[in-house]
């Protein structure tokens, strides 16, 4: 549990620290260092990683409570952005992230008993797995989203001389938003047939908001995929749609966790 801790600790010291470096650079209009984030980012999932495995591993089975979740996702996020930096523009997504990893870590720390304990089963953590991966990739989509309204905003106002020179060409950042909306709807299809193949009672009582909730944020990611290809879709209606989406996702994973695990079972 020592060990724990101290992986613990020394990630959020990492994500925090790298995450006040790169805002103030951001700030003073200095364009990113890539190689420093990924390193940076490579010394904090390792640590992160370690910390994830400490408090979500048994040996009875996976621990993934409201905090562990959390955390794992983020750590999940973070090795997506990572390695996609390396052919993609994504490395000033890593101010937000670095922030919110720092807050998911200390967190999954604190609240390290909670969550109740999954037995081994393949089918189940299949399911689990790709549920993870879509939303993280769908969370990558949505902060893309924000920084791609702000942009807009920014050239639509006149500032384009400012900080908003530090990020690529607008175009360029709405193609990669809709790549990032592809391969999370992907995802978010082969999660949610894994859940009907592998869930014994995907509409059952305490998986019900959670179904629901994800077959609507798969509509609405349909409906935005069909108006892009089909109607040209693209800026603020682009936007718009991802957040409702993400909003709606976020409903199907944690809204139902925080429910069942900390206000009905403290209840």
């Amino acid at each position: 549990m020592t060990l724990t801790l101290i992986g613990s600790l020394i990630a959020i010291l990492l994500y925090a620290s790298a995450s006040a470096y790169l805002a103030v650079r951001f700030y003073r209009q200095h364009p990113a260092q890539p190689p420093l984030s990924r390193v940076i980012a490579a010394l904090a999932l390792i640590v992160h990683g370690a910390s994830i495995y400490g408090l979500s591993v048994d040996a009875e089975g996976l621990r993934l409570g409201f905090f562990q979740s959390a955390s794992l996702i983020f750590w999940v996020i973070n090795c997506v952005v990572l390695l996609s930096s390396l052919k993609k523009p994504l490395h000033n997504l890593f101010i937000p992230l670095f922030a919110f990893s720092a807050l998911a870590v200390s967190a999954a720390l604190l609240g390290r008993e909670s969550g109740r304990l999954l037995p081994f089963d393949l089918g189940l953590y299949s399911h689990i797995l790709l549920s993870i991966t879509a939303y993280s990739l769908l969370t990558i989509a949505t902060l893309q989203a924000l920084m791609l309204a702000w942009q807009h905003y920014q050239l639509k106002h006149k500032h384009a001389t400012g900080k908003v020179r530090l990020l690529p060409p607008l175009q360029t950042m709405e193609a990669l938003l809709f790549e990032l909306l592809w391969a999370g709807q992907i995802l978010l299809t082969l999660s949610i047939l894994s859940g009907f193949w592998f869930l014994d009672n995907l509409f059952g009582q305490h998986l019900a908001h959670k179904s629901v909730f994800s077959i609507a944020a798969w509509t609405i990611y349909a409906v935005l995929l069909w108006g892009r290809h089909r109607l040209g879709w693209r800026g603020y209606t682009a936007i718009r749609w991802t957040l409702v989406g993400f909003s709606l996702l976020m409903l199907a994973y944690f809204g139902s966790k925080l429910v069942l695990e900390l206000i009905l079972e403290r209840a």
